[in-house]
């Protein structure tokens, strides 16, 4: 598994390095290419003079004698002629009836027609096996009426060669410059990347503890945005790990009242004889455990409401249904606070995107808090409004919030002073981590009662949308 997660690592360097040495190797490719076809362009034209200078030597040994075309052909001209180190030339000398004058017959002829013979006519053909270049070209007379076409033909050793020289003399300077560009790019990209391997050893090297931010004194521009990244992800986990730590804190402090109330009244218990003299520290006993056990609750629901690891999975959800069964769920509490519960809205269904279980809580701690803390013989509406988007408010005429406090009962374990009952702070928490959850914004009013609204974005009206 290790091999293979290797294997696909990819290297920036070498990524960088394809990306400026393959564009060099195409430029000299294509400029191989074109320099060929130059090459042999020239390389034709060059020999091709020299090819029809022979067939214009062969013009000036044709004759008229007693009104006939005779070619005469001295050694020493035919000599000259056919000599070449390189290549070996043949020649065909053809009257206009088709009769070979002289040379070899086996000379092919132009098979285009029309051919235009105001001028000489060059092609590539097989001679022997060998690949060949004719030139063509007719003589006509002023004193005869006949004409003569005369053929030469070369090997193409020569062309071959210099081609071949020419194509060297551009292609091996042009590799050695990719060579050695491509040595300078892999040096320059050493030199370039070691700040990464430095910032990586740096990082490598700190202790697991050491949060603080990396240090950008020698950190390209283009990098600083990853380190940026870094250091706010850094300042993230910095301020998660806090928060965590002030958490268990809290957790502990507030855990230890009820636990310390437990034992303090069972040593009282059981120095007792009388059942009816343990019957005080049994009702303490019983308040400390339901004080302890409403606290744990609470803790288990606010760790759950926390997406530490990918998020809770988030569903279509009757957001009315689902308040009103909450609402029922509380009646026998407000009957036992003699307070009035009731619930109000205009819409059969409203749906939202959310996890049921969670808001649910939330909902249920609106509903603690407001028959905890309201006013006795009080009201408490729960109500929900569908425009402009969906709306969830929890109301009381109870005293209120006042407004120094609104900022402050949000946070985990606040109490407001002075507040009554047996709370530890956390209802408010925990209705704040799961509107967070559900994108939802919770607003608190207490001027005249206590108000909290939690507006839905996106939400959805009717059945037919679910």
């Amino acid at each position: 598994m290790t091999a293979l997660k290797l294997q696909k690592t990819k290297s920036l360097k070498t990524k960088i390095l394809f990306r400026l040495v393959i564009p060099l190797i195409v430029f000299v490719v294509v400029d191989t290419v074109l320099s060929y076809f130059v090459t042999v362009h020239y390389v034709d034209q060059a020999y091709d003079r020299w090819l029809l200078d022979s067939a214009r030597s062969l013009g000036q040994e044709i004759k008229i004698k007693h009104n006939k075309i005779v070619v005469e052909l001295p050694p020493e001209a035919l000599e000259i002629i056919k000599w070449d180190e390189q290549d070996e030339t043949y020649f065909k000398i053809v009257s206009s009836e088709g009769e070979t004058l002289a040379g070899d017959p086996q000379v092919p002829e132009p098979l285009t027609a029309p051919i235009d013979w105001s001028r000489q006519v060059y092609f590539n053909a097989t001679l022997y096996g060998e690949p060949v270049r004719i030139v063509s070209m007719r003589i006509r007379f002023l004193d005869n009426p006949g004409q003569v076409f005369i053929h030469v033909a070369e090997t193409l050793n020569k062309r071959r060669a210099m081609m071949m020289d020419i194509l060297l003399a551009d292609l091996i300077p042009q590799l050695v410059f990719v060579i050695v560009t491509a040595m300078y790019l892999l040096s320059g990209l050493k030199r370039g990347l070691q700040p990464l391997h430095t910032l990586a050893d740096h990082i490598a090297g700190r202790p697991s503890r050491d949060l603080s931010p990396i240090p950008e004194s020698h950190v390209f521009l283009e990098v600083r945005t990853l380190t940026d990244t870094i250091n706010a992800l850094l300042a993230q986990l910095t301020l998660a790990i806090a928060t965590q730590q002030r958490f268990i804190a809290n957790a502990a402090h507030q855990l230890r009242t009820p636990l310390a109330g437990l034992k303090i009244q069972a040593e009282r218990a059981l120095r007792e004889q009388d059942i009816a003299a343990m019957q005080p520290a049994l009702m303490q006993v019983q308040s400390s455990a339901d004080r302890m056990s409403h606290l744990t609750a609470q803790l288990l629901v606010l760790a759950r409401s926390e997406p530490i690891s990918g998020g809770h999975e988030l569903r279509i959800v009757d957001l009315c249904a689902l308040a009103k069964t909450t609402c029922m769920d509380w009646v026998p509490k407000a009957l036992q606070n003699k307070m009035e519960l009731s619930f109000d809205s205009q819409e059969d269904s409203l749906w939202v995107q959310g996890n049921e279980v969670l808001l649910r809580e939330l909902l249920a701690n609106l509903l603690d808090n407001a028959l905890t803390y309201g006013r006795p013989q009080g009201s408490v509406v729960v109500s929900l409004e569908a425009s402009p988007d969906i709306c969830l408010s929890v109301t009381d005429n109870g005293p209120g919030i006042p407004d120094t406090e609104l900022a402050k009962v949000s946070e985990r374990f606040y109490r407001i002073p002075g507040s009554p009952g047996n709370g530890c702070g956390l209802g408010l928490a925990i209705v704040k981590e799961i509107a967070d959850l559900h994108n939802a914004q919770l607003t608190l009013s207490g001027t005249e009662g206590t108000c909290v609204r939690l507006l839905f974005t996106g939400g959805r009206q009717g059945l037919e949308n679910a």
